[in-house]
Formats: structure tokens, sequence, C-alpha cells
């Protein structure tokens, strides 16, 4: 085996220990590659002029306006993070569900998918349910490690809602449309949020001390004042859903314009909950200047990588590992969804979607695997990277955020069944591929050897010749210059 096929193999062992010993993915990324073109230059695998397209590049990603939907859905995340709009509904839904038993764990997973629709932000809902209806939970005898998973849990299914910011980025690393992607992912979201309101159905019956129903001198609110609390919360944030999502669905505007939109409707709905100020915008806005120059320095940083990565035949090598797997596309997608799931101990979404994706496109298009439900498939395993530990984000928002009497251990034991959950909806969409490619608009199919011109008789008479589309020239005939040197 010659120096060139060792190449990709030391690259991507060179990155992982890079992760591994704690140096920033973004700079991990450039330099790695930077030192791998200047060994291949040296060894005579590709001349400098191969770099010449690390510029271009670079230029492609800050004018690539699809990513400006970023900023604008992390600014919208972050003012409804601090509006009281997360409050209203957290409170006014676990007063509806109160009396019977998980009814806070339930109002927990439907204010966490609303907030998902809403915010598109994994630290927006966790922190925000964390705070509200953690110390509740505890208050009133939930186990503390169903407490804390279902926070934790019911927080990533942001990741996989629309508007999610994974969808924008994975829709970017795929060449595929953001509606698309948002569409596909509409399916999956509901199931799993469904699963996860069954698993606790089947808690409250098996383990009914875990999830006590709240006491009657808890439930402040009744009738007509409870509705009018919830209908609070919820209208505002329907109509903002249908403002970001359902413009992208209707064509009305681009992700990009629909990200726009909604920070406009967060900074409204702010007012309307009178809250917003000029000190609630400045941290918006330096959460969302955090958020985007890491996303923006990762970006730069993989296109880097993996310009070097294909320099080296990189491409190839990891194509023809993973074409070569026994069984075919399952074994392939059994492959990957493996490797995600490991990698996501050590790497967040962004890393992820940023450095594998654009390695796999090329596999699963040879392999003729439709490209949004695989992105939606990697969607779903790659929220696992918020809650497993040791790095699960997750798990560190809700431990910086929850009472003193909460152990770490909890909060990652608590985790663990959640894991287990996530990780059944990934092998129920490989299953029911149907469940992404259902909501997906099919485009209109056109059978080539149907097509037929229509040419108008020369002397003017109402029935056309009709001629069809790819029939080939009869033999023997005349046939036009020009016709016969565009063939050639």
């Amino acid at each position: 085996m010659t120096l060139l096929e060792w190449m990709p193999p030391l690259m991507f062992g060179g990155l992982i220990v890079f992760i591994l010993l704690g140096f920033p993915v973004a700079f991990s990324l450039a330099a790695l590659g930077l030192a791998s073109a200047v060994l291949s230059i040296e060894m005579g695998y590709f001349p400098p002029e191969f770099l010449q397209g690390l510029p271009q590049r670079v230029f492609g990603i800050l004018s690539n306006e699809l990513l400006l939907a970023i900023p604008f859905f992390t600014f919208m995340g972050a003012i409804l993070e601090r509006c009281g709009l997360a409050e209203d509904l957290l409170e006014g839904t676990g007063q509806l569900f109160g009396p019977i038993p998980g009814g806070l764990a339930y109002a927990v997973i439907i204010v966490g998918a609303i907030l998902g629709a809403i915010t598109g932000t994994v630290a927006a809902s966790v922190i925000a349910m964390g705070m509200i209806s953690l110390p509740i939970m505890i208050r009133y005898g939930y186990d503390m490690r169903l407490a804390t998973g279902v926070i934790a849990a019911s927080g990533t299914i942001t990741q996989l809602i629309p508007p999610s910011l994974v969808l924008v980025v994975l829709a970017d690393q795929l060449g595929r449309s953001v509606g698309d992607m948002y569409a596909g992912a509409i399916g999956p979201s509901i199931v799993q949020t469904l699963l996860f309101i069954a698993y606790i159905f089947v808690v409250s019956i098996l383990k009914p001390h875990w999830v006590p129903p709240l006491p009657k001198e808890a439930r402040t609110q009744s009738g007509w004042p409870l509705i009018r609390r919830v209908l609070w919360g919820m209208i505002p944030s329907i109509v903002l859903i249908f403002l970001v999502l359902g413009t992208i669905f209707t064509g009305m505007a681009t992700p990009t314009e629909a990200g726009a939109a909604g920070a406009v409707g967060a900074m409204v709905i702010a007012a309307a909950h009178r809250r917003l100020t000029w000190d609630l915008v400045r941290q918006g806005m330096e959460s969302t200047m955090r958020i985007t120059a890491m996303v923006i320095f990762i970006l730069i940083g993989s296109t880097v990588f993996s310009l070097v990565f294909q320099g080296v035949d990189g491409g190839r090598w990891i194509e023809h590992h993973l074409t070569n797997l026994p069984g075919g596309v399952v074994g392939f997608l059994i492959a990957v969804n493996a490797f995600i799931f490991f990698l996501a101990f050590f790497l967040d979404f962004f890393e992820i979607a940023f450095i594998i994706i654009p390695l796999l496109v090329p596999v699963a298009n040879a392999l003729g695997i439709d490209l949004i439900w695989f992105g939606v498939l990697l969607c779903v395993n790659m929220q696992t990277s918020f809650m497993h530990p040791p790095f699960g984000f997750a798990l560190f928002y809700l431990r910086g955020i929850a009472p003193k009497e909460v152990k770490s251990s909890d909060i990652y034991l608590g985790a663990l069944p959640w894991v287990g959950l996530q990780l059944i909806m990934v092998v129920i969409v490989i299953m029911w591929p149907g469940l992404v490619t259902s909501f997906v608009d099919k485009a209109p199919q056109i059978d080539l050897d149907k097509v037929r011109i229509e040419i108008p008789d020369n002397e003017g008479s109402n029935t056309p010749d009709t001629v069809p589309f790819a029939e080939p020239a009869q033999s023997g005939a005349a046939e036009d210059p020009l016709e016969k040197a565009l063939r050639n």
C-alpha cells in the first residue's frame, strides 16, 4: 500500500486525535488540512495549484444566502427564550394536565415540541423548561431521573422539528432545498413526540409513584381563566409557526426571508408580553453572534479539510469501504448510523454535519438513496449528540440551571432511556421511509419515450404532423449537417 492510500485514514485519524486532545474543532480542521496539503504537495500527490480552489470555496461560504437563515432563526429563538412565552405555555399546560399521573411530564413534552417549532434551538428549550418545570416536578415528588430525562429529551426534539437549524445545515450540505428537508421532518417529529408521550404513559401505569398528579392545593387555576391562559400562550405560537413554516412550504418566502420574518415576529411577541427591552435585544444579538461565528468558522475549517481530503482521493477511500459493506443499502445505513452515534459522543451536530455528511453524500447517491430521507434519518440520529454522556450539551445546559440537590449522576442516568427511544426512532425511519418521503412534494415524472413534438403543416393545414421526441433518423435519409455536428 502506497503512502497516498494511507493519507485519507491518517487525516481522519489525526482529526479524531486533535478533537480528543481538546483543541477547537474549527482550527483543528483547518490546521490539519493545511498541514496535510503541504505534505501532499511535497510528496507529489497534487500540485500547489490544487489549492487555488480554496479562496473560492471560502467566498462561497460567506456569500451563501441560505446560511443567513441561521442568524435569523438563532435570534428568533434567543428572543423567545427570554420573553416569557415558555413560562406561560408551561404553567398553563402544567395546570391543564396536572390532575392526571404524569401530567407535568406530558406538559413538558408538548411544550418542548411547541418551543421547538418556534425557536429552533435546543439550548432555549432545555433552559426554559428546566428553570420552570424541574423545581415544580421535584417539589411534588417526581422521580429525579425521570424529571431530568424528560426535560433534556423534550428539548432535543427541537433539533428535528422545523425550523431546526440542523435541517438548514443538512440541506446545504446535501444540496437539497430547506423546504423539502422541513417537509420530510414533519412525520418523524410527530412520531417522536408521540413516542415520548407513550413512554410517560407506560411509566404512569407501571411506576405511578414516579409521576404523581398535582395535589389539589397546587391546582390554582381552572375553567375559563386556565383555558384563556393556555390560549394566550398557544395562539401567538401558532401564528409565528405559520409565519415561518407556512411561507416556506407555500413558496411565498425563502428560508432566509422566513427567518427574518420570524425574528420580527419574535420581537412582536416579546412586546405583547411587555418584555421587549434594549437589554433583551442586546442579549439576543450577542447569542446570535456567538453561534453564527462558531458555525462559520467550523464551516471554513471543514472546507479546508475536505478539499485536501478529496485531493488525496479520500472520497474514493470512503466510497470503496462503504459500498463494499455486506448487506448493500441496509448494511450501509447500519454502519453509517452506528458511526454517527459513536461520533456524537465527541462531536456536536454542526461538526458532524460539516465534516462527515459531505463524505457520505457521494456514497448515498451511488447506492440510490433518497437524500431527503437520508438527511432526516441522520438528523434523528444526531439528536443523541445532545443526550448521551459525557458531552451531551442538553445535559450540560440542565446541569447549569438545576437546583443543587439534583446530582449529576441523576442527570446522566436519567438521559439513558430517552437515548434508547431516539435510537428506536432511527429504526422506525429506516423501516418506514414513507414517514419522510410522503410529506415531500414529488417532481412530475416525464416519460421521454411518450413525448411528441407537433409540427404544423407547411401548407397551413390545421392537421399537424406528430414526430416522436427522440426518434432516430431513418436509414438512408438525408441528415441535417448541423444536427450531425451537434450529435458528434
